[in-house]
């Protein structure tokens, strides 16, 4: 591990223990982000890395979602993509920091060269194998799509994004890793029980889900049974993992991608 980063899958359990029993030291605030979201420094027995740190006292408060939950729910995230098999979401646990407790994510460092996989478009020049998503202009009134590659790798982070119930998953959570791998971040408003995803991943909306997902859903039906279930109530009320259960069960009886809902905004904003 390098104070630049690692790859989750290098080394999952080494990755999990500088997480959680590394000196955390903060660099600085990423600005943008609506809640206290600070970069950091882990360092263990000779290994650093750079990590996410979000202190439960930096959340901002919401109208919908309890004070103080956002940072499990991070790690609920975490778990939940764990047990689909895909690894999606970068190793996250609950631990102190400086500014007292919050999840604390592993760091990923795009390549300079990553070219996006969703993001504003000419209208007129959609790449080849991209989705549309939605209409959009820019100042000079110029029209433009929201839209996205129809990639596997995004299928699968769709299907994690209807399992979770993520209420926010903007182009800008989408990350490509180093190893040529996607992962999505900030998961803070997800799993309510009430459906609330927005999501900028419409692209296979009402499809056949692949065979992939499918098997991935079974294997998560079955864990939140056992043990899954009891690692996500240190972070979930009870209700939140039978309506997960829930979710999961009605997208194995459908096997389809979700279809969005006229009852709230279906794309997050800002989208990217």
């Amino acid at each position: 591990m390098t104070s630049s980063g690692v790859a989750p899958r290098q080394d999952g359990e080494a990755a999990l223990r500088l997480l959680r029993d590394g000196e955390l030291t903060v660099e600085g605030r990423l600005v943008d982000a609506s809640n206290t979201t600070l970069r950091g420094i882990l360092t263990l027995d000779g290994e650093t890395a750079r990590c996410v740190y979000k202190p439960v006292r930096g959340e901002r408060p919401l109208w919908d979602f309890p004070d103080g939950t956002l940072a499990g729910r991070e790690v609920a995230a975490y778990l939940v993509s764990v047990a689909t098999g895909w690894d999606l979401v970068p190793p996250t646990v609950l631990r102190e920091g400086p500014f007292g407790p919050g999840s604390c994510q592993l760091w990923i460092d795009e390549p300079d060269d990553a070219e996006p996989l969703v993001g504003f478009v000419p209208a007129d020049a959609l790449p080849p194998r991209w989705f549309p998503v939605a209409a959009a202009r820019d100042d000079d009134g110029t029209p433009y799509a929201l839209a996205h590659a129809d990639d596997p790798r995004l299928a699968r982070l769709a299907i994690f994004d209807a399992v979770i119930n993520n209420a926010d998953r903007k182009g800008g959570h989408v990350l490509l890793g180093p190893d040529d791998r996607i992962y999505g971040v900030d998961h803070g408003v997800s799993f309510h029980v009430e459906g609330k995803l927005r999501t900028v991943l419409w692209g296979w909306a009402g499809r056949l889900l692949p065979a992939d997902g499918v098997q991935a859903l079974d294997r998560l039906a079955r864990q939140v049974a056992g043990p899954l279930g009891a690692e996500l109530a240190e972070h979930l009320t009870l209700g939140e993992i039978a309506e997960l259960a829930a979710r999961v069960d009605r997208l194995r009886e459908h096997c389809r991608f979700p279809q969005p809902s006229a009852e709230w905004p279906a794309v997050p904003w800002p989208p990217l």
